[in-house]
């Protein structure tokens, strides 16, 4: 939630950031993962390990994410995590509503 915060705060103000990190909190569909393994997958931004590693805990389907340090796990057998990209995420989300 940190890192989001931080994001944020560089595209518009602390305050705006503060309140999206609280909301999305809040949310009934959030919940925060617990990781006692630490793969190390990511070698270019390592600090991106942490989504990895709570994908991984959480058994998630995939990671939504334009961030290409997460390119190198599609070629990564195991463990295997999914990655997405936001307009195909947003196209299947919007495709499941219709």
């Amino acid at each position: 939630m940190e890192e989001y915060e931080e994001i944020l705060t560089q595209k518009t103000t602390k305050e705006i950031a503060y309140n999206v990190v609280e909301a999305i909190a809040q949310l009934s569909t959030t919940t925060f993962q617990n990781t006692y393994l630490h793969f190390g997958l990511l070698t270019e931004d390592f600090d991106d390990n942490k989504f990895v590693d709570c994908a991984i805990a959480s058994n998630a389907e995939y990671i939504v994410t334009n961030d290409k340090h997460f390119n190198p796990l599609k070629e990564i057998k195991w463990p295997k995590v999914e990655i997405i990209r936001l307009d195909i995420f947003a196209k299947h989300y919007n495709d499941l509503k219709s």
